[in-house]
């Protein structure tokens, strides 16, 4: 069964470059472009693709609000959404991560990279490396964003749940976090499925913003 990918993006150009990528694996099937966040919406409750592969940047709904109006839409749970940018530090990246994103890419990643980033998130994974991961912990500690209440069903973690949170929340892989608690790598997975159940995230991403925005996590703290 192939996995069915919006391109949306304001670029003919870079429409057209990402399309021509995608088409090398026959594993993946475009089934729409959008200039727009506007014209991205109503083809994605056209066509309800796997994987949009969203910009940040353009006219009328930006990438962000056009994200959030995705997630939160009935399509939003069989839906990932991958964020391609210029920059990696764009200021826009956090945003679009809370909004529900599940990671984001540099429009000039190797061809490569685009394919796996698809495969990644329609695997139900989050395309968020540890490195960025940091870099984005680093942000918003410089924002001093306010504390917010932790969510219905924060009480229901184990010990052991909380732990592993905290260490998403840190920047740790799987594989990181499994050598720093003495569990397999399976076991580190199985604890992550119970804790995205319990809070109604998403992805990995949902968990990394979680563990600061609710304060259980102090900015600046290291892994």
């Amino acid at each position: 069964m192939s996995i069915t990918v919006l391109i949306v993006d304001d670029e003919p150009l870079a429409r057209a470059g990402i399309r021509t990528i995608i088409g090398t694996d026959p594993a993946i099937e475009v089934v729409g472009e959008a200039a727009s966040g506007e014209e991205g919406l109503r083809k994605a409750a056209q066509s309800r693709p796997a994987v949009v592969l969203m910009d940040i940047r353009m006219p009328g709904i930006d990438g962000i609000e056009a994200t959030r109006r995705l997630t939160e839409g009935p399509a939003g749970a069989e839906t990932k959404i991958v964020i391609l940018t210029t920059f990696d530090q764009d200021e826009h990246v956090y945003a679009a991560l809370r909004a529900g994103a599940s990671g984001f890419l540099l429009k000039d990643s190797p061809p490569e990279t685009l394919i796996a980033a698809i495969h990644t998130v329609a695997n139900g994974e989050a395309l968020l490396a540890p490195s960025v991961t940091r870099r984005l912990i680093a942000e918003f500690a410089k924002a001093s964003r306010p504390a917010t209440p932790r969510p219905v069903g924060f009480e229901e973690l184990t010990p052991r749940e909380i732990e592993v949170l905290e260490l998403v929340g840190r920047g740790l892989s799987n594989s990181e976090i499994a050598s720093r608690l003495y569990v397999s790598k399976a076991t580190v997975k199985t604890h992550m499925s119970r804790i995205l159940l319990k809070l109604g995230l998403r992805d990995r991403v949902g968990v990394v913003v979680l563990a600061y925005e609710s304060g259980l996590i102090e900015p600046g703290a290291g892994a």
